[in-house]
């Protein structure tokens, strides 16, 4: 069981208890059956997002609380901070080709998006960018 689980499964039956309810009575309340209860509290089973947020209101936790102990790989992500932006990025480059955007006939509409790509820091070169552009451009056109 990993760390993360066993603390979302630890929370929630110690919060029931508290409460003084049965894993019958959560059950009846969250509207599952009592042996899925069982699981979750001991981490042999994973809630759906509907789960979990009537486990929340049924357990009066903080739903996004309840939601990173269950989830604790997205809270992870969402902390990260993103990696700084070199002066000669393939963005940068790109961005100050006007003659390859000229040539492929690059929107203004079009460089917004590539710029949204470029944020995710994955592109290496400045052509990937015109295979990005160009993929999109198929999709949209099928």
């Amino acid at each position: 069981m990993a760390t993360g689980t066993r603390a979302f499964s630890k929370i929630i039956r110690e919060r029931r208890r508290q409460l003084d309810l049965t894993q019958r009575e959560v059950a009846r309340l969250i509207r599952t059956s009592t042996p899925y209860v069982g699981h979750l509290e001991s981490g042999k089973r994973h809630p759906s997002e509907k789960i979990l947020s009537r486990l929340a209101e049924v357990l009066r936790i903080d739903r996004r609380e309840l939601f990173f102990l269950a989830n604790p790989d997205t809270k992870v992500l969402l902390d990260e901070e993103p990696a700084p932006v070199q002066e000669s990025s393939a963005w940068e480059e790109f961005r100050s080709d006007t003659s390859m955007q000229r040539l492929h006939r690059i929107t203004a509409r079009e460089m917004y998006m590539l710029s949204q790509v470029a944020l995710m820091g994955q592109v290496r070169t400045s052509r990937d960018f015109i295979y990005i552009l160009n993929t999109v451009r198929q999709s949209l056109a099928s």
